[in-house]
């Protein structure tokens, strides 16, 4: 690939490392900010351990989040954060179809988003390219 394609899958996995992971923090932030309610609401859709199952999910969102947007650890953010959403859609999402509202088109488009960044390699403007070129690796192409 030439240099400005190189620069441009940079800025590109920049854009959406940071557009992904500010959706993911957004989620995460909201059910901390009401824990106690995001645990009754789970309980309610039969998810098991309802309050446990909350903090979960709000801390891999918010945290998970945070590492894409950062770039960092990205293997493990992406696949948890896959995992939390195949979780909202075989409790929640899978039986209402395809299509929003309640379907799982979301939760499907995050999941995948969250994997394909996860193993995308962050590009350079990602602390893990950065530590990377620091212990000697080359920066993921």
């Amino acid at each position: 690939m030439g240099k400005l394609v190189h620069a441009l899958r940079d800025v590109v996995l920049l854009l959406a490392r940071l557009g992904i992971g500010i959706v993911f923090i957004a989620h995460g932030v909201s059910k901390f900010s009401a824990i106690d309610g995001t645990a009754a609401g789970f309980g309610k859709m039969g998810i098991p351990m309802p309050t446990l199952s909350a903090y979960f999910a709000a801390t891999v969102e918010t945290f998970g989040g945070a590492a894409l947007v950062v770039g960092a650890l990205l293997p493990v953010a992406g696949v948890l954060l896959a995992v939390v959403m195949v979780g909202a859609g075989i409790f929640v999402h899978f039986k209402n179809g395809f299509f929003a509202p309640g379907g799982y088109e979301f939760v499907m488009t995050l999941a995948l988003a969250a994997l394909a960044l996860g193993f995308s390699g962050g590009g350079k403007f990602s602390v893990d390219a950065v530590l990377g070129a620091r212990k000697g690796h080359p920066v993921a192409v």
